[in-house]
Order: C-alpha cells, then sequence, then structure tokens
C-alpha cells in the first residue's frame, strides 16, 4: 500500500501549524479557510502542473453549482507520531450535491494533504459516507488519488482500508458506486476501484497497480515504465480492470455524470426514463445492413446506433473482449442495456474475456432495473488449447449464469449466427430470454452449415459440388428462424425494418415484468 506513499504534495502538508489568537466567528472563518487551502499553494501548483485538478476543484465541477454540502471537514488524526501535524481534513474532502438535479454523495482524496494518504479519520469520512448511502439510497463517487496507506498510523490505516472495503461490498447491488482513479492508486488502494460497479481512469496521469515498478524489479528482475505496466489503457484493454478511459480530468468527470444519467439512484427505483413524443415507425435501411455473404463480417455499431434513440449509444469497455459490445442506450425515452457480439472483431466468438465482460454487465443491470437487449450473431465458443485450459468452460458458464439469474426484462434478436452453446449463452428462451425475434438471415442450429454436413456426411468429403449441394440443403432445412419458430424458441420472425418499432414495443410491454424464485441467499455463480 505504500508503493506511492513519497508521491504526494508539498512535504509542509504535515507541518506544524501556529493557531492565531482568534475566536468566535474570527477563528471558524480563518479554520475553514486554512481547511479549505488544502496542502498549501505550493502544493496546489504542483498538482494543477500536472495536468489536475485539486479535490474541492473535482467537486466543484461534479455538482450542481451551489448544492456541495462538506461533511467532515474538521477531522483531524490522533496518531502520536504525527502529534502536532496539520493534516487538513485528514486529507479527503467528503460530501453530498446534485447532480442533474439527483441527490449523488462523494468523495475525493487530496494529493496536495500528506499525499492523500489514508488514515484512521480519512477512511472513517468515506465509511461513515458509505453509510448516508445505505440510508438515503444515492450513488457514490470517489476519486481516488492517493499516495497508499499513511504509515505513521501502522495497522490503524489498514484497519481503515478494510473498513472502506467492507462498506464498498455492502453498497454493492443497492447503490451505484462510480470510481474515478485520477492520480495514483497502490497497493491495497487498488481494490476500493475494483469492489465498484464502474473504474473511470484518466490517461496519462493515473497509475493503479498492486505492486509497482520497482518492486516488481527487485523481486522479478524485469524492468517497466508506470505507464506499461498500470496505465488507463492497459488496464482498459488488457486486464480489463478499467470500463472507461478519460483523456482529461473534465472528460472523466462528463463520464461520470453519463453513468449517472442511465442509473437510478438505487436499487429499488426504475432507470431514469426521458420522455419521448416521437412516433416509432418502420426503418427500410435495416433490410440491407447485412452482407449478402453470410461469412462476410460487419460491424455491429451500425444495426446498434439506428435501433437506439438518436444513434446514441454509450459503450463501456469498447477496447476490453472487442468481440463482445455492452453499453447503456435509449429506446422510446427508456434506458436499455444493450449486450452483442461483433462479428467485426475474431466473427463475434465468445472467449474467456468476453464472457466475463457480458457476464459483469448483465448482473449490472440487473442490480440496477435496467432492461437487457441482446444482439446474437454468434458462430461459438473460440477454441483452441488456450482457452481450454483458461477455464472457457468456468467462464462461459457465467454468463448462462448472469442471463439466467437476471429478472429483468429480456429482449433477445437472432440477426444471422446463433450456434450451439453460444446461441444459449447469448439469452436464448430457455435461457429466461421474455421474447426471442429472429430475423430471416438467422441459422439457428447445434453448428454451422459447413461442419455439421462434414460431420454428417463424411462421405462427400471427396465431393465437393456434392459437399456444396449438402451444405445449402442444410441451410435451407435446419439453419434457419423458421424450425425454431415452429417449437415456439423464437417468438416473431421479423422483416428487419421493423426491428426498432418491435424492439420498443417488446421492452415497454415487459417493464411491469415479476419473477417469482427460490427463496436463498443468493446463487453460487463460476467464479
Amino acid at each position: 500500500m505504500n508503493d506511492r506513499n513519497e508521491r504526494g504534495g508539498s512535504r509542509n502538508d504535515a507541518a506544524q501549524v501556529e493557531q492565531p489568537e482568534l475566536s468566535g466567528i474570527a477563528l471558524l472563518e480563518h479554520t475553514r479557510a486554512r481547511i479549505e487551502a488544502g496542502g498549501g499553494s505550493a502544493a496546489v501548483d504542483k498538482q494543477h502542473k500536472r495536468g489536475k485538478l485539486t479535490a474541492r476543484e473535482r467537486l466543484d465541477r461534479l455538482y450542481d453549482p451551489g448544492t456541495f454540502l462538506e461533511l467532515g471537514m474538521f477531522a483531524k488524526h490522533r496518531c502520536e507520531a504525527l502529534a502536532g501535524k496539520d493534516i487538513p481534513g485528514d486529507g479527503v474532502v467528503v460530501g453530498r450535491g446534485e447532480v442533474h438535479g439527483r441527490n449523488v454523495l462523494a468523495f475525493a482524496q487530496d494529493l496536495t494533504v500528506a499525499g492523500g494518504s489514508l488514515g484512521e479519520r480519512h477512511a472513517q469520512k468515506i465509511v461513515e459516507l458509505c453509510q448516508r448511502a445505505l440510508r438515503c439510497g444515492a450513488p457514490v463517487v470517489g476519486f481516488n488519488d492517493s499516495g497508499g496507506a499513511r504509515i505513521q498510523e501502522g495497522v490503524h490505516s489498514l484497519s481503515g482500508y478494510g473498513r472502506v472495503f467492507y462498506f464498498n461490498t455492502m453498497l454493492s447491488g443497492v447503490v451505484p458506486q462510480i470510481s474515478v482513479v485520477a492520480g495514483p492508486c497502490a497497493g491495497g488502494a487498488a481494490y476500493s476501484p475494483a469492489l465498484t460497479d464502474f473504474v473511470i481512469m484518466i490517461d496519462q496521469t493515473a497509475h493503479m497497480f498492486i505492486t509497482g515498478p520497482t518492486v516488481i524489479r527487485a523481486v522479478t528482475g524485469e524492468e517497466i515504465t508506470e505507464e506499461a505496466l498500470g496505465g488507463a489503457n492497459v488496464h482498459a484493454s488488457v486486464s480489463g480492470n478499467v470500463h472507461l478511459v478519460a483523456h482529461s480530468e473534465d472528460d472523466a468527470i462528463a463520464k461520470v455524470k453519463q453513468l449517472l444519467s442511465y442509473l437510478p439512484s438505487n436499487n429499488l427505483q426504475p432507470p431514469p426514463e426521458l420522455r419521448f413524443d416521437e412516433p416509432l415507425v418502420d426503418d427500410t435501411v435495416f433490410d440491407d445492413l447485412l452482407p449478402e455473404d453470410p461469412r462476410k463480417p460487419y460491424d455491429m455499431h451500425l444495426l446498434i446506433e439506428r435501433i437506439v434513440d438518436y444513434g446514441e449509444f454509450f459503450e463501456i469497455q469498447p477496447t476490453f473482449a472487442p468481440n463482445i459490445l455492452v453499453g447503456f442506450a435509449r429506446i422510446c425515452g427508456m434506458v436499455v442495456g444493450i449486450v452483442a457480439n461483433q462479428p467485426a472483431v475474431m466473427a463475434g466468438t465468445l472467449d474467456i474475456n468476453a464472457s466475463d465482460k457480458a457476464s459483469r454487465f448483465i448482473r449490472t443491470c440487473n442490480i440496477y432495473n435496467v432492461p437487457l437487449l441482446t444482439l446474437v450473431d454468434v458462430p461459438g465458443f473460440l477454441p483452441g488449447v488456450d482457452q481450454e485450459h483458461g477455464g472457457i468452460i468456468r467462464h462461459g458458464a457465467k454468463m448462462l449464469f448472469a442471463y439466467g439469474s437476471a429478472s429483468v426484462p429480456k429482449v433477445t434478436l437472432i440477426v444471422r449466427k446463433a450456434y450451439g452453446g453460444a446461441y444459449l449463452a447469448m439469452c436464448s428462451k430457455d435461457m429466461g430470454a421474455d421474447i426471442v425475434l429472429a430475423w430471416p438471415s438467422a441459422e439457428i442450429a447445434v453448428m454451422g452449415p459447413e461442419a455439421a454436413v462434414r460431420v454428417l456426411n463424411r462421405d462427400l468429403l471427396n465431393d465437393p459440388e456434392a459437399l456444396d449441394e449438402a451444405i445449402a440443403e442444410y441451410r435451407r432445412t435446419h439453419a434457419n428462424p423458421y424450425r425454431a419458430a415452429e417449437s415456439l424458441h423464437v417468438d416473431d420472425v421479423i422483416r428487419p425494418a421493423w426491428t426498432r418499432r418491435l424492439v420498443g414495443q417488446w421492452i415497454a410491454a415487459n417493464t411491469d415484468k415479476r419473477v417469482l424464485r427460490p427463496n436463498k441467499k443468493h446463487g453460487n455463480i463460476p467464479l
């Protein structure tokens, strides 16, 4: 936790402070001004030169003007090793305010004060904020910018982290938690963002890792920079620890606000709906979106952007496991969570990372009462020794578990391929979809026609002409939506032009859905 503890603001953060001879209102005003100044002008200037905002500036830009109410401003450490040392606010600014008129709680660690290090009182302020969030059902936003545990406070600092982690867990599934990693976030400190619903990381100025380059070099001999080890793009594309990358502090705050616009304040409320008065009309562009060759890839974004209101799709984890797309949008003003195969990447197959990415998003939507729209064009799970040895069975089972346990409205549209177990994993009717629609181009089968015919008709392998004819016959007879519709695995085969209208109508028709489940603490998802 202390890998970055030295990386703070000015060394004057914890300097001895001489209290002037003041009293009453004059003393109050002086004390508040001193605390609000954080680590002092030199430390603030240093923060600004790095292209970073201070803790208070971040909260000012997050909240609607004039709505921020601070809590625990006068918190003071009780560490004997720091006796007489001034640490304003104990290195964290905490309070509540409004974001687009909605109550939101937030904390911002102050790197200019003792390096933003977490001590006992620092942690207590965050914990009390979390307790308040549980009582009032409001989201929590955290700006992480800290050197780690405060070494001088020893076990009290470690205990503080433990209490923060515990309350991250208590809030999970109750109110949205959004973490912004805006600076150093090393050691155990990285686990708090990891326990929240969404992590936004600022490119270049933020770094997150358990053990830093110095420790890695000492233990393993490997040489690596902070950026290459724990930079925003690494976490967004390789580790999958980060959901969104921000290019600046203002961009990060804008992304926080955008996320909040799709989420309810708590798990007992519906997501915020916007008024939508435009008529739902058929869109003939859908009829020609797919290439004629069923083996040719296309970009699923094109389909999503025509289905959702105004073409606005807020994609989550866009660079991690890009063979599957997840994100928020609105259809007829209603918030929906979209899960879609991406044929333009790895043919849209499901692999380990795609399964994890989709499963997490599905469960997040279920927590916050967001209906799910699943767009299917999946040839199967990615084959390979690395995938099998890496646990694709376990990871793929997460998707089955996530969809099967989700009780929100679930609408599935099969666009093209829907083969084998991957068909089930993409929310088939058997996995609890409330409505399954299919385009005429849908191919629903145990496996693709080419593979199926080679298994069933081995005698044709040396006769290319006969083999092609058998494949075409299999596609006509089996790999089409009508066989599935005959047996009610598909509820309706629709013209592509009707897609937006019917999806919107079916989601609206299921908004009052109720599901009775066995009485249990929780299921045991295969982690």
